[in-house]
């Protein structure tokens, strides 16, 4: 009779707690779909082994190594444990029960006991993370729902191990404790107590394991738990293709009235699923460099403050019309019915919330991103943050023409000039006239050329930056390539004005280089601008561009291995070698600067503690270069003090803006007389 009695108990809380799960997590998947269609590229292969590499591999997450072994006995422990949860369902109705293995069960039960036990440390770990060592990224999160986590977890584990011994002492087994070594030595501890009131105590503390599984499973989707079910797809159907690529706007679209994301349902349904796969793991703070030097930019509260905000319009919204009836859990009212996105954005847009612009997120915020995409490389859940941050950039500047007073100067002056200074435009070629030793000809001046030598603003307009572009010319001249300039025809590349929002003017700026690369028929193209290089090999094909671009140190490098130009002149320097973000994390180019010093007689590469994928950025990304830091520290005296904490004679970069900020942390630090800042390009000049 209990068996039955237990059954009838465990089916009626089971059905209403999977009823109440399946409404959360609906009411998601409905809150999700108020975002607008994205354009699906199938890609399979390249998205399973995203799928595999970043969920089931766990990748991102061994960055940290300790945090990492913790996750993965987590992540695979749970589901192994999920095998064993059947079969202790059925010990509450069947007296006994196990699975027919026959002999192998005895491995099959020391699997699922090594597994629990494992588990239990892994959360015993995350507590003293978290409370004791007090993790710095964890430490803004110490909620109550973190702490409901460790103590669900620990119960739901202590659970299955009482459950099974006192099973033992209930049914009068001898413990094995070879096969059931956790459970067997609390049969043996509790041996002396009976049947029945080891019978008493199996049942209580299966029941204790059901109701903590159950309990549970509700609150997951309503908590940062939901990565649990939605990071694989939010790693699937991430975009594919070139890492912090933009979309594209058209502007021909006579029907688009607003420009960019002014609402949260403004975000395609890609982007959206961002906000639920989040871990609230802090990583992507931790290493974010505005976070990291006092702005109130936190990729992590971006992102879980836009999700809340989701959550709270997307429960306005499903239970806003009466034919749509709701269900409300909590603070969630859940829709039983489905409604297509025009109509949900429609009913959206009626509602009276907070504006996600102004009340939910600060302009500060969008403001103070570096664009460096140090977030998404850490994010072990596939999260975009940037592109959020840039659409509505792209709505402040496009629909509401609301900027920082520096970012109406610098488009102004891009308008104009075609320069962030606003110097005549026809000065642009006058930075081939410093150097004697140089020979730099116009497109019109030769008949035959191989390269497109693009100097960009800060090679033709920049004083120090002019340097570079000089050594660059020299190392070809040396090398006998043949190559020219656009000359005063040169436009700005648009990147800057891109990631600032203004979409128009970098289209505008796109359209008139391809239109001068393709007068000139442009096959290959070189830069000493890592922004100018990720969006001409990146971005510009969209518009129409065909050409190989080459960054200086690529085209150094093969150089070298052509043998066309040999470093041999001994140069004795300590290096503290700087990545650039937008070679490092958005080109994946590494190994290519640091093999080119390593080529230079004297040369010593000395590496920062943040170096490679985890480099800092200097500060000057997304238009920050043109614009003031009014809170905190500057990001380039962070990143300067910390080249200069290896003792270097010189701080090497291969990107203007990088090098821009880097002397000019040197010249904060007063360090002149001791380190000089190059760029690769007149290391090796030096060198030849």
């Amino acid at each position: 009779m209990l068996p039955l009695l237990n059954f009838l108990a465990f089916l009626v809380v089971t059905g209403y707690a999977v009823y109440l799960f399946v409404q959360l997590v609906y009411s998601r998947y409905l809150f999700v779909k108020l975002g607008k269609k994205a354009a699906f590229e199938p890609n399979l292969k390249e998205r399973l082994n995203a799928v595999l590499v970043n969920v089931f591999g766990q990748r991102k997450l061994f960055k940290d190594k300790k945090s990492g072994c913790m996750h993965l006995i987590l992540f695979y422990g749970f589901m192994i444990i999920q095998i064993g949860l059947i079969e202790l369902v059925m010990k509450g109705f069947s007296k006994g029960y196990e699975f027919p293995f026959g002999d192998a069960h005895k491995y099959f039960s020391l699997m699922q006991e090594w597994t629990t036990f494992l588990m239990l440390c892994a959360v015993v770990y995350a507590s003293y993370r978290r409370y004791i060592e007090k993790l710095k990224r964890l430490q803004w999160k110490r909620d109550a729902k973190a702490a409901f986590v460790y103590m669900a977890l620990t119960i739901l584990t202590l659970s299955i191990l009482l459950t099974l011994g006192f099973e033992s002492v209930m049914l009068g087994h001898e413990p094995d404790l070879i096969h059931a070594p956790f459970s067997g030595m609390i049969a043996v501890l509790f041996s002396g107590i009976g049947k029945t009131a080891g019978t008493v105590l199996f049942y209580v503390f299966w029941w204790v394991h059901m109701l903590t599984v159950l309990t549970f499973m509700v609150f997951v989707p309503q908590s940062k738990q939901a990565h649990e079910l939605f990071a694989l797809f939010n790693v699937f159907f991430r975009k594919v293709g070139p890492v912090g690529k933009l979309r594209k706007i058209d502007f021909e679209d006579e029907e688009v009235e607003e420009y960019g994301v002014g609402k949260i349902e403004n975000f395609t349904q890609q982007q959206l699923i961002d906000l639920y796969a989040c871990a609230e793991c802090g990583r992507c703070t931790n290493m974010c460099p505005a976070s990291g030097t006092g702005k109130t930019l936190s990729p992590m509260d971006l992102m879980v403050k836009m999700r809340d905000h989701l959550t709270e319009k997307g429960a306005a919204v499903t239970s806003r019309k009466p034919w749509m009836p709701g269900f409300v859990f909590g603070s969630s009212a859940l829709s039983s019915s489905f409604m297509d996105e025009t109509a949900a954005q429609e009913v959206a847009a009626t509602v009276k919330i907070p504006n996600l612009i102004g009340e939910v997120i600060t302009e500060e915020e969008i403001w103070a991103c570096t664009t460096c995409r140090n977030c998404e490389d850490q994010c072990p859940v596939a999260n975009e943050h940037v592109d959020k941050i840039l659409d509505m950039r792209r709505y402040l500047v496009l629909t509401e023409g609301n900027m920082p007073h520096e970012a109406t100067r610098y488009f102004q002056n891009i308008e104009r000039q075609s320069n962030p200074w606003g110097i005549n435009r026809k000065e642009r070629i006058k930075w081939r006239e410093g150097r004697e030793d140089i020979v730099v000809p116009t497109v019109e001046e030769v008949e035959d050329f191989e390269y497109l030598f693009f100097v960009g603003s800060m090679g033709s307009f920049d004083n120090r930056s002019q340097k570079i572009a000089q050594s660059l010319a020299k190392i070809m001249n040396i090398a006998g390539v043949k190559f020219a300039i656009l000359g005063n025809e040169e436009r700005n590349s648009g990147d800057t004005a891109r990631r600032m929002g203004n979409e128009f003017l970098f289209q505008q700026l796109c359209q008139e280089n391809i239109a001068n690369f393709q007068a000139y028929n442009v096959k290959k193209i070189v830069t000493i601008c890592p922004h100018t290089y990720n969006t001409f090999k990146h971005e510009y094909p969209e518009f129409g561009l065909e050409a190989e671009v080459f960054h200086h140190t690529e085209l150094i490098w093969n150089l070298i291995q052509e043998g066309r130009i040999k470093p041999a002149k001994e140069v004795k320097e300590a290096v503290a070698y700087h990545d650039s973000c937008y070679i490092g994390r958005y080109n994946d180019i590494y190994d290519i600067p640091r093999k080119i010093l390593n080529s230079i007689p004297g040369v010593n590469v000395l590496e920062m503690e943040r170096n490679k994928q985890d480099a800092m950025c200097c500060g000057a990304g997304g238009g920050n270069m043109w614009m003031e830091e009014t809170q905190g520290k500057r990001v380039n005296i962070e990143r300067t003090e910390q080249a200069l904490r290896l003792s270097p004679t010189t701080i090497g970069s291969n990107c203007p803006y990088c090098l821009t900020m880097m002397s000019d942390g040197v010249k904060g630090k007063e360090a002149e007389e001791q380190v000089q800042t190059l760029d690769i390009a007149e290391i090796v000049e030096r060198s030849l």
